[in-house]
């Protein structure tokens, strides 16, 4: 399902120039990576999705969300995985590291929508890329966070920056070094992706 519904929605999103994307050469060929991008609401996570088309990615979501036989159904039809952010066991490293074994796509938003998913998402997203030897492609979003705005015609930007790559640092750092000098660069260009952003 998760195809279907996204190349309907990348339709309908260049049909009405609703999406602009730069940095589409930082993307890695090799669709084995963790995507992180700041997050404000729904919409990003979609435009997020169909800025990197044809690559599916699997998102880490809050396990409210799949409350209720449909709804449970739905989200993991379109590549969705439950966690929980008040409390993230060991099952929020574990199914995003089992889905990059299989040479794919993680979509975590490492500052959540609450302070109180602030710190430990955050970690998360750099501990699972590091587990994994994966690089982690940092993303930022400009644009409306709900449905009135793209009702307006509010346009959506995506820019994604180089990858980041840890292997140097795996061989000179102890883990907890390594966890938050990885995370201090991942903030730093995010921030730094936002205020090229801005600046359009």
């Amino acid at each position: 399902m998760y195809r279907l519904i996204s190349t309907i929605l990348l339709l309908l999103v260049k049909m009405f120039r609703l999406l602009k994307v730069k940095g589409k050469e930082h993307i890695p060929s090799d669709e084995r990576f963790v995507v992180t991008c700041s997050h404000r609401g729904w919409v990003d996570v979609i435009m997020l999705a169909l800025a990197l088309y044809p690559i599916p990615v699997h998102y880490m979501a809050k396990q409210e969300l799949f409350k209720g036989k449909w709804r449970d159904r739905f989200f993991r039809s379109i590549n969705a995985f439950p966690v929980n952010r008040e409390n993230p066991g060991p099952s929020a490293l574990k199914i995003p590291m089992q889905i990059l074994k299989k040479n794919q796509c993680v979509g975590i938003f490492p500052s959540g929508t609450r302070t109180s998913e602030d710190v430990p998402l955050k970690r998360g997203a750099v501990t699972v890329a590091l587990k994994s030897n994966a690089p982690i492609l940092p993303a930022a979003y400009k644009g409306p966070t709900n449905f009135s705005g793209l009702w307006k015609g509010e346009k959506s930007h995506v820019l994604f920056g180089e990858p980041l790559i840890f292997d140097k640092e795996k061989q000179e750092m102890n883990r907890d070094e390594l966890i938050d000098y990885a995370l201090k660069r991942l903030e730093n260009k995010i921030k730094e992706l936002e205020n090229e952003l801005e600046k359009e």
